[in-house]
């Protein structure tokens, strides 16, 4: 092979690395199109709660899915879903952030998923009865999805939010007893 041809050879194949799709460096490091694919759903969905978007940020529930939140009321359907993220986005959580990270997937069958995610959320107005900050002026909240592959897109079929309570106080040492 001469010298030119070795060199476009060469530049043909870095250039391939650099044009490669995230989907393709991601699955480069071990992860699968799948767990690909709901990293990307998680991630739209925190953009989606940073933006106040209750349709964008429950989009992503099956019709009939159901959503358990924070302080254990059931919400049925992708609709119900929206309408009370919509009034928590324009309430208690207007202006929030949250960021989230998937701490596991889990592919229970070729289309069914769990992904369970730890959610730092700040920036909001007040938290629901019952529910205290983790830290001062942070929420930390852990979210457990199971997830469906239907005609080729993953949709969130059952969802539950659980907060992460704040740390008890320190106890004293008991006093030493005297013998």
């Amino acid at each position: 092979m001469n010298t030119i041809a070795r060199s476009s050879a060469v530049l043909a194949v870095v250039l391939s690395f650099c044009v490669a799709s995230p989907v393709q460096a991601q699955a480069a490091r071990g992860q699968s199109r799948d767990e690909v694919s709901l990293r990307k759903l998680v991630a739209e969905q925190t953009e989606a709660w940073n933006r106040g978007d209750a349709a964008a940020w429950s989009k992503d529930f099956a019709p009939d899915a159901e959503f358990i939140n924070i302080v254990g009321t059931v919400f049925s359907g992708r609709e119900e879903i929206r309408t009370r993220h919509a009034a928590i986005f324009a309430s208690l959580f207007k202006g929030s952030r949250s960021e989230v990270t998937v701490r596991k997937i889990v592919l229970v069958a070729p289309s069914v998923a769990v992904v369970d995610t730890e959610h730092v959320v700040t920036g909001y107005a007040g938290l629901p009865p019952g529910v205290q900050a983790t830290e001062p002026g942070v929420l930390r909240t852990r979210m457990r999805y199971v997830l469906k592959q239907m005609g080729g897109k993953w949709s969130i079929v059952a969802g539950q939010n659980t907060d992460v309570k704040p740390a008890p106080p320190a106890q004293p040492a008991p006093a030493p007893t005297g013998r």
